[in-house]
């Protein structure tokens, strides 16, 4: 369990990374705010409870990896760097602009402490399978975390690598599924459904943990489980929202991007997030 003192900052770090991604994406006037805002509590308690000596340790081999293979929600990844002073304050508001250390994917060519360069859905997981695989060779204590969008689980890629990491028995891999049921354009159900989810993982031979994403104490307790987990992987399905904690944008498909938001929505989605 989390206790009242830890959620607390959990939640102000949470609402400090989704108000700095959405200044982020108001300033490069493009971006995908939705699955940025769905994803940060997820982010936010990955790098205060599990990532924090990654950036003392980079690059030590030794240190736990994370990989965001939902590449587009990019802007609260970096303004999590941020907190953790992995970059310098306000770098993120560079977003997407040429030669900055935040492109418009994370790229390892631009940014140090990037573990992987995704965007293109799918190949993200299957580095952190490679990676796990390396390290489970190098007998190392070091865990891989890596986060996936639901529509991301489309593609096929991501199903060879779900079977592969099953076949080596990766119990230092941990998948987070971003299940906030849309997509670019529509529902995932719309456009490819996923369901049952958790049943297609279970036959993959996966541990499996489902939680509301937003819950700290969910987030927590699937987190030791996985860790705790021996001879499989582990992968958390996590029911977010879209858009969460603004109000206009919360479980709609037309804020998932590339969109620009006015200087009106800015300021409506700030006083959001405040209240």
């Amino acid at each position: 369990m989390v206790s009242i003192e830890e959620k607390q900052k959990l939640l102000e770090f949470s609402t400090s990374i989704s108000k700095q991604a959405l200044m982020a994406i108001h300033k490069a006037e493009s971006g995908h705010p939705g699955g940025a805002l769905s994803a940060a509590d997820i982010i936010a308690y990955l790098f205060e409870k599990e990532l924090p000596l990654a950036s003392e340790q980079w690059p030590s081999d030794d240190r736990h990896r994370f990989i965001l293979s939902k590449g587009h929600a990019c802007p609260v990844l970096y303004a999590a760097a941020e907190k953790k002073a992995w970059l310098e304050k306000d770098a993120s508001l560079s977003l997407r602009k040429l030669d900055s250390l935040v492109q418009g994917h994370p790229s390892v060519e631009h940014t140090p402490w990037v573990e992987a360069s995704t965007g293109s859905l799918g190949q993200g997981f299957s580095v952190a399978m490679g990676m796990a695989l390396g390290l489970k060779y190098q007998q190392s204590s070091s865990r891989v975390y890596v986060m996936l969008g639901d529509g991301e689980l489309q593609e096929g890629q991501v199903w060879e690598a779900a079977m592969s990491a099953a076949h080596y028995g990766l119990d230092n891999l941990c998948a987070i599924i971003d299940y906030n049921k849309l997509q670019s354009d529509d529902s995932n159900e719309n456009i490819m459904g996923l369901e049952p989810l958790l049943d297609k993982w279970q036959a993959f031979n996966w541990h499996v943990v489902e939680i509301n994403g937003h819950d700290f104490d969910q987030i927590s307790q699937a987190v030791a489980q996985a860790r705790e987990c021996k001879n499989k992987p582990t992968v958390i399905i996590a029911h977010t929202k879209k858009g969460k904690g603004v109000q206009f944008m919360e479980s709609s498909p037309l804020w998932h991007g590339s969109v620009k938001l006015s200087d009106q929505n800015l300021q409506q989605a700030l006083a959001d997030l405040d209240s």
